[in-house]
């Protein structure tokens, strides 16, 4: 569909919204109150990563087993070690989730196949950058981070030696490329020949075209699912969950699913929105719709819905490019810079009630799990908020191989601004006289481009609406390492409305701050990344509630009482410095890294931290350093008063030398950490066992490293959910305790020779108590070198 006729029927289809929603019935699901959405399916976000997939039983039965295939006989040198496999189909038609699912049945179902050595799975969309490309396969194949390289050459490099000698997958979803001599797609596979024979290559596309750019040899298009695998399919979206009478609603469901014209992408965003209100007259009275008779009314209709706040919210994710990786925590983030999340009372939080517009969206499929708290849009939603917000939010695809510099129009009443790479001459020309702009966002700065102090300035000075400001606002790319140093200039003061502030910067750079800083009454975030501030003028700045950096030196932080998001604290001998100024910081979530520990001189000093009334950290770090140290005893009634919140869920202890392990720790005292999931001891010296851990029933991870002690407690047994342990470098441990059945996972890495030898010699004590666990490794050093087993071998 054209975009003139897109946005003609969108106007003839809310004509038809408007009508309809006169109803009351049908009005019950688009004006939920915020604490409705905030508390509404209150679960985890990542629970709902995978999507169902129905009726492609045969599909994956025939892609399996061409993938399976391995070329036999002597192949001409020349040709490639991979053969491709193309499915084509229109938008909505499933290919997306076919290939992510295609991905989890091989590393779920044929793990003990051995398919492939490594399986890259990328969304390659209309204008793609290969160099970003080849950054994420690299980050598949590693399953790390990014690499810390941009360049082209570099990255091809890398790559080939990534995959010389493997036998790999490469998932091309979405091509879009029009015909086989691609300069761009040339390039994308020039670095593959060094794999094995019998690599795979899956294409997906919209076109018969694109899907055979790479010489499919066959190509597939992608078939409708039946009627009564499409119902299962749209029932599952809209019930699943829900305790109704099924056959009350089956008959219903059925006659809506027939309007819908087999399109899985409307079945799921209608079926999302009869979910949240599963009310049979309502289904009755949406059965009558004619709309649903076409895909884009049906999202249509799925959209208007929504509680207005969240479609405010939706349409402001039209920002971003398609299929770009949104990330929870920053969208719940620029939602609330920009006034768009709004409370019912005054002890609501807002970051809350935005997960729970997250949560509302992901229920009706607007957006798609992507990973862990990350989402994606659908191309065809994306199509709809195109004509939604108009020019109201704008984006400026500048790719790193475009030579020249973009040579677009910007529309001068733009509010909301997404530029994709850092240009100086584009900052100065063009983006500081757009008056009305509330938002920009300059996602990539290259590695050898400076951000200058004077083109900062010069946004401060010609933007004062801008509510939000981010350079380097990519997280999968590295921040800006060109500069050493980074000056925010005076001028920051005349952006009053400013909500949120990000340089992010690497480990190295030093962030100078201004005094001036203190004039920003409004801003709530700050984040430069890995970046180091030595001084911080945080008077006045008693909305601040994220404070993102590496290193920090804060003078009385105890005033920010705001602050939710604080990753370090570092303790001193010195006034506005000491361990109370985290007293009153009771909102503080997530994680927390206590330095400077050894600062610490009693009980009664640490009880001042208040740690236990922090209930939202899920994360906390304790760190002693090798500085001047108190005593053993005043050691341990240090760590005794820092007991954290009940709902702590990962901690890690690093560097103490107490003489005792605390009462909370060992389950002589109620009201710690109960639920806790991670615990890490590493370099606690104390003389004979480890400590209990009785105080921990909930414990799935384990990690013990350096530490001094000469056992393990004798009653780890105990530990009945206990899934990963490992003993590292622990070198006057010589024998293991009974473990738990339920360990699924044991590392011993350059542990005492002893205890190592012992572990591989079958029928020895200690190789009995670790025979019972499906998969253990081993490391250690033998004349230098590093050798690594897995599984453990018997010796």
């Amino acid at each position: 569909m054209s975009r003139l006729k897109l946005k003609k029927r969108i106007q003839q289809v809310e004509n038809t919204v408007s009508e309809v929603k006169k109803s009351p019935l049908l009005g019950v699901a688009g004006n939920s109150t915020p604490k409705d959405i905030a508390n509404k399916n209150r679960r985890e976000l990542g629970a709902a990563s995978k999507r169902e997939v129905f009726g492609r039983e045969a599909l994956r039965d025939d892609i399996m087993g061409r993938l399976r295939e391995i070329p036999q006989g002597d192949a001409p040198s020349y040709s490639p070690c991979y053969s491709v496999i193309g499915i084509y189909g229109v938008a909505g038609s499933g290919k997306t989730t076919f290939a992510g699912y295609i991905r989890d049945y091989i590393k779920e179902e044929c793990k003990e196949e051995k398919l492939f050595d490594t399986i890259m799975c990328i969304h390659v969309s209309e204008t793609f950058s290969v160099e970003d490309i080849f950054q994420e396969m690299l980050k598949d194949i590693s399953k790390d981070s990014l690499p810390s390289i941009s360049d082209h050459r570099g990255l091809n490099k890398k790559l080939k030696e990534a995959l010389r000698g493997k036998r790999f997958l490469l998932i091309l979803d979405d091509l879009w490329v029009k015909n086989k001599n691609d300069q761009q797609l040339e390039e994308l596979i020039s670095p593959l020949n060094v794999g094995l024979k019998g690599s795979k290559i899956l294409v997906t596309a919209r076109t018969k075209e694109a899907a055979g750019a790479l010489c499919a040899d066959k190509l597939i298009e992608m078939p409708d699912l039946d009627e009564d695998q499409y119902l299962a399919m749209f029932m599952h979206y809209a019930l699943s969950g829900t305790r109704v009478a099924l056959k009350e609603f089956e008959q219903v469901g059925r006659d809506i699913a027939k309007k819908l014209h087999g399109s899985p992408i409307a079945a799921v965003t209608v079926a999302g929105r009869l979910g949240a209100n599963p009310n049979i007259s309502f289904w009755k009275n949406v059965a009558k719709l004619d709309m649903l008779n076409d895909t884009m009314d049906a999202l249509w209709w799925s959209y208007k819905q929504l509680n207005p706040d969240i479609r405010r919210c939706f349409e402001f994710c039209n920002i971003f490019p398609r299929r770009f990786k949104l990330e929870k925590d920053q969208l719940v983030h620029l939602w609330i810079a920009q006034g768009f999340v709004k409370t019912s009372c005054a002890i609501e939080e807002m970051e809350d009630v935005a997960e729970g517009y997250i949560q509302e969206l992901v229920s009706c499929s607007f957006l798609q799990p992507k990973g862990t708290d990350s989402f994606v849009i659908h191309d065809l939603l994306h199509d709809l908020i195109d004509k939604i917000v108009g020019s109201d939010c704008f984006r400026i695809d500048n790719e790193r191989s475009q030579r020249g510099g973009w040579k677009g129009d910007v529309p001068r009443d733009v509010r909301h601004l997404f530029v994709q790479n850092y240009d100086v001459e584009l900052i100065t020309e063009k983006i500081v006289r757009l008056e009305y702009l509330r938002t920009l966002i300059i996602d990539v700065v290259e590695e050898e481009t400076p951000v200058e102090e004077k083109v900062i300035e010069s946004i401060c000075k010609r933007l004062p609406k801008l509510r939000v400001l981010a350079i380097a606002f990519s997280k999968k790319h590295c921040a800006i390492k060109k500069t050493k140093k980074f000056s925010v200039p005076k001028s920051i003061a005349q952006l009053k409305h400013l909500h949120y502030l990000a340089f992010r910067t690497n480990l190295s750079c030093s962030v100078i701050l201004p005094s001036a800083l203190t004039k920003l009454h409004h801003i709530q975030r700050l984040d430069f990344a890995g970046g180091e501030i030595s001084e911080f003028p945080s008077a006045g700045l008693m909305n601040l509630q994220h404070m993102i950096c590496g290193v920090m030196k804060i003078p009385n932080l105890g005033r920010l009482i705001s602050l939710q998001t604080l990753r370090s604290f570092r303790i001193w001998n010195k006034e506005g410095y000491e361990i109370r100024q985290l007293r009153d910081l009771n909102k503080l979530r997530g994680s927390l890294w206590i330095h400077g520990l050894e600062n610490v001189k009693s009980k009664e000093e640490a009880l001042q931290a208040n740690l236990a009334a922090k209930e939202r950290l899920t994360d906390l770090t304790f760190n002693w350093r090798d500085d001047t140290r108190c005593s053993p005893e005043v050691e341990a009634d240090v760590l005794e008063g820092l007991c954290p919140p009940v709902g702590l869920q990962r901690l890690e202890i690093y560097g103490y030398r107490g003489s005792r392990y605390p009462d909370w720790m060992v389950g002589k005292q109620s009201g710690g950490p109960e639920g806790l999931r991670n615990l890490y001891l590493i370099a606690c010296s104390q003389l004979g066992t480890g400590p209990a851990f009785e105080a921990f029933p909930h414990l799935r991870v384990l990690r013990i490293r350096a530490c001094s002690w000469d056992s393990l407690t004798g009653n780890m047994e105990r530990l009945t959910l206990l899934k990963k342990l490992y003993i590292i470098a622990c070198k006057n441990i010589r024998s293991l305790p009974t473990l738990p059945q339920s360990i699924e996972e044991f590392y011993l890495y350059h542990c005492n020779d002893e205890l190592m030898k012992s572990c591989r010699t079958v029928g020895h004590p200690n190789w009995q108590k670790i025979e019972h666990i499906p998969r253990k490794f081993y490391q250690y050093f033998c004349n230098g070198e590093l050798i690594f087993v897995n599984p453990f071998a018997a010796v």
